[in-house]
């Protein structure tokens, strides 16, 4: 069966050219061996007029349609004062196209950064844009208003954390992206020929053409490249792109999302392990914190954001070879028609029910929607406060319990809707129960994607979430073979780089939506917080509550011009004039609907005859339709994921590409003393951390001090040891970045002879136990023999691993190294890369050579014979002479 692959955008760098009477927008990929070109008309005062060329230029060629460009468009033949072309701005990508009052604008991003890989494809960050207004000054018709209306429009900052990628669809998920490359091959087929087809009987100038290549390849050099439709609820810049999307060739569409994205690297031994982070905030009903609450009449709630956490073992970087886990939470406000009255500047406004919803039909609509995408179960964990003086957050659990035992009445058994509500603030206020534990005790009960709300979806929201997380990471690494059993500690390496991730991920989607960082983090429900974040919290709260106050108006504002909620006329009354925004978001509560949904078939048509399968990715006629597919060879550069990861072409420094630079778990999170033990799963204390010794010194510094420290490590405590005193409520707090430990100065213990000495004698006596050897004597055979089946071991893995991936024929597998029959897979994944096995023989001549090399680091060098002079000779003339 033919493979399938995600199609790489042959769009990535921009060269805007600008004359008179158009912008050319020259448009090429990363390596620059292909070119197109986009003709932006200048000459239109409020019309947008774009030509897209559909001629592919290679380099000599687009330098030749340009000069021709330069030379026709200047005011006399032959001048060569001014230019006739000039060079405008140079950009990663187009954001969109949008209107107001007079002409059209176009968005470019003018610089990104990379913020992480999946499968070797990239995800960026954009670090700039610019905004420039098409039509030439001669036709330009002003309007007083429209510099007000750039100015609400920049309010969203396109800097702050929205991304984007060329080959990874950020919109879905990755379980969806890998189901599309796993579709048979007969869906494929009849996809391609329904395509053809629909390529003849159109124009050339409105459709993409399929077959595009000249000549198809043959069938064992044919690759199927995929290009999917976004899931247009978490694209932002899907109306500014709607204008063009008929008209320009896909390569120029370039969706963005907005929300958070982080990765982490956790070294286990060695073994690079990457962690992502992706959180996906979406683009219906959006907006501040009290002037978006509930639900709109569509069923998109407001403060929806689906956070995904990505592990994959990273020394595989293929995603047919490699083996990913992927795991999604959503958070969102309550799916109910609620608001918060925002006149009375009170820091907790009341909580009011807008409109009576007896037959749950907004919520019967939002769980509809997750339905379809996530297939069931749907858990719902409700952290709102049950026992209240006075009722406030109550009202919402009064009502959204009723709504859900009123829909799954209607569900099969199989797939009810499962609801958990849970008061988390009142167990916090109780010394006797541990609320991180309880929290593990549902995270291990859940099997699902889990829906968490509380009133903000902020603080306590992301606390949870952050607990369902940490579980959902120790049953991945379980999966990849990375540990025995689905269990992680507090205080681990691993679990600190796992939290730091979430905290980051909570403050963004907290400034975002509340308009401060969170109030109240993992360490506050751990009660281990030291006494300044205290003050801390006071300050989030003002900033909070002043944000709510005084600028959410505007915020919101920006927002709904941005993602074309509201679109400017001279017909309409102005943005800043409306009282309310609500009728911009309920659009079909000023119409009757034609046909009204049944109450009691409340999911949409197709939906349960696929549970628990999600119906987005059932191989359907309506999901197929979404799909593009393009037969290409498989040496196609537009498939061609390891030039696209590795750029060949071009000269990098290896200390500034990202794998160097990312978080890393031994350099950020390991304490850099001796006697350590390496493994992320120990147990440390809360002082010892990398970032607490080494916190102001430069990366270079650390890498140097990280190398100079010895490998050397005491045992992991055991099991009994780790007790429960790390989540314990009556622990006291501890200052991370002010507490050193008595191992956070390696360098103080070289230098001071007498406790040098006493420490390097318990290295040496601890060194014996979790090694079988002793440094300071002289290795016995035994020695030889225990350091050496292990050598064997990890040689053996490798050449197993090489074996494995790269198919070599079983004639040559039977060596007297090693044996292809030994291996066992460790992980749950079918194509593994972590085995165990039966290590061979070591035989006499690797024993000398380890017995030399011990001996000759205890000082005792064995005579020199003659290969060892030449090779010596040999050494100098090559490296000095």
């Amino acid at each position: 069966m033919p493979q399938a692959a995600a199609i790489i955008s042959g769009i990535q760098k921009m060269v805007l050219y600008e004359t008179r009477a158009r912008y050319f927008l020259v448009g090429s990929n990363e390596a620059q061996t292909k070119h197109r070109v986009l003709k932006i008309d200048r000459t239109e005062p409020k019309d947008l007029v774009i030509i897209d060329d559909k001629h592919v230029y290679n380099q000599q060629e687009v330098r030749e349609l340009l000069g021709r460009l330069d030379l026709g468009n200047r005011t006399k033949i032959g001048q060569k004062g001014s230019s006739g072309l000039s060079r405008a701005v140079t950009a990663f990508g187009i954001v969109g196209f949008v209107r107001f009052l007079e002409g059209y604008y176009i968005v470019l991003i003018t610089k990104r950064r990379k913020m992480a890989d999946i499968g070797g494809q990239s995800i960026y960050k954009i670090e700039d844009t610019t905004m420039i207004y098409i039509p030439n000054d001669s036709v330009r018709v002003t309007h007083p208003d429209e510099a007000r209306y750039v100015r609400i429009f920049q309010n969203v900052d396109l800097s702050s954390n929205f991304y984007f990628s060329y080959s990874y669809d950020l919109s879905h998920s990755l379980q969806y992206n890998l189901t599309l490359l796993q579709r048979p091959y007969e869906l494929w087929s009849s996809a391609a020929s329904s395509g053809e087809e629909e390529v003849h009987t159109q124009s050339k100038q409105d459709s993409f053409d399929i077959f595009e290549d000249e000549g198809l390849p043959t069938q064992g050099e044919l690759v199927y490249g995929l290009q999917n439709e976004p899931y247009y609820k978490y694209v932002w810049n899907g109306k500014l792109l709607e204008r063009v999307k008929d008209i320009v060739h896909p390569d120029w569409l370039m969706y963005i999302i907005h929300g958070f994205c982080g990765q982490s690297k956790l070294l286990i031994y060695g073994r690079p392990v990457h962690i992502t982070l992706i959180a996906r905030r979406s683009s219906k009903f959006a907006g501040t914190r009290f002037l978006k609450r509930g639900a709109n009449c569509e069923g998109d709630v407001a403060n929806e954001v689906e956070t995904e956490q990505i592990v994959h073992d990273a020394s595989v970087m293929s995603f047919t070879a490699g083996s990913y886990s992927s795991y999604v939470q959503v958070r969102g406000s309550v799916p109910l028609y609620w608001s918060q009255d925002i006149s009375t500047m009170m820091p907790k406004p009341p909580i009011r029910l807008d409109q009576a919803d007896p037959y749950a039909h907004v919520a019967a609509l939002h769980f509809d929607q997750m339905l379809q995408r996530f297939g069931s179960p749907i858990i719902i964990l409700n952290l709102v406060k049950k026992r209240e003086k006075r009722k406030h957050e109550k009202i919402l659990s009064e009502e959204l319990y009723p709504a859900v035992i009123n829909l799954n009445q209607f569900l099969p058994p199989d797939h009810c809707i499962d609801y958990i509500a849970w008061d988390m603030a009142r167990y916090t206020k109780s010394k006797l129960c541990n609320v991180l534990d309880r929290l593990s005790m549902i995270a291990e009960n859940v099997t699902g994607v889990l829906r968490t709300n509380c009133v903000d979806c902020l603080d306590r929201t992301n606390t949870a979430q952050f607990m369902v997380g940490k579980c959902a990471l120790a049953y991945q690494l379980y999966a990849l073979g990375m540990i025995d059993k689905p269990k992680l500690q507090f205080d681990t390496d691993c679990v600190r780089l796992f939290e730091e991730l979430y905290e980051d991920h909570g403050d963004t989607l907290s400034l975002q939506y509340g308009g401060s960082q969170l109030v109240h983090r993992v360490k506050t429900y751990r009660k281990i917080a030291p006494w300044t974040q205290h003050s801390k919290d006071i300050m989030q709260t003002l900033s909070r509550y002043y944000s709510n106050a005084f600028s959410d108006a505007d915020r919101q504002d920006a927002i709904n011009l941005f993602l074309q909620v509201y679109q400017p006329s001279e017909t309409k009354p102005h943005l800043w004039e409306l009282p309310t925004d609500f009728y911009l978001h309920q659009k079909s509560t000023m119409a009757l609907p034609q046909d009204r949904r049944s109450y009691t078939l409340w999911w949409s048509k197709g939906i349960l005859s696929y549970l628990p399968v999600a119906y987005d990715e059932v191989p359907c006629d309506d999901t197929m339709k979404k799909v593009d597919v393009k037969r290409v060879n498989r040496f196609d550069e537009s498939i061609d994921i390891y030039t696209e990861f590795f750029k060949p072409y071009e000269l990098t420094c290896f200390d500034d590409t990202f794998c160097v630079g990312m978080t890393n778990s031994a350099r950020d999170f390991m304490p850099k003393t001796v006697g350590v033990d390496p493994s992320p799963f120990t147990v440390r204390k809360p002082e010892e951390t990398g970032k607490s010794v080494l916190g102001n010194k430069s990366n270079k510094e650390e890498t140097l001090l990280q190398r100079k420290t010895a490998a050397s490590a005491p045992p992991p405590p055991s099991e009994e040891a780790i007790s429960s005193t790390s989540e314990d409520d009556s622990e006291e707090d501890r200052d991370d970045e002010g507490s050193v430990s008595q191992r956070s100065t390696p360098i103080k213990l070289l230098t001071e002879s007498g406790e040098s000495s006493r420490a390097q004698e318990e290295i040496q006596q601890t060194v014996k136990e979790p090694y079988g050897l002793n440094l300071a004597e002289f290795p016995s055979e035994e020695d030889h023999c225990g350091l050496f089946f292990w050598l064997r071991v990890i040689h053996l893995k490798f050449v197993c691993l090489c074996i494995h991936r790269w198919n070599v024929p079983p004639s040559h597998r039977l060596s007297s190294l090693f044996f292809f029959y030994l291996r066992e897979p460790v992980s749950c994944f079918p194509e593994d890369s972590v085995y165990a096995v039966c290590p061979p023989q070591v035989d006499r001549n690797s024993h000398d050579v380890f017995e030399s090399h011990v001996m000759m680091g205890q000082g005792q060098v064995r005579a020199l014979c003659r290969e060892d002079t030449l090779m010596y000779r040999e050494y100098v003339k090559n490296r000095y002479m």
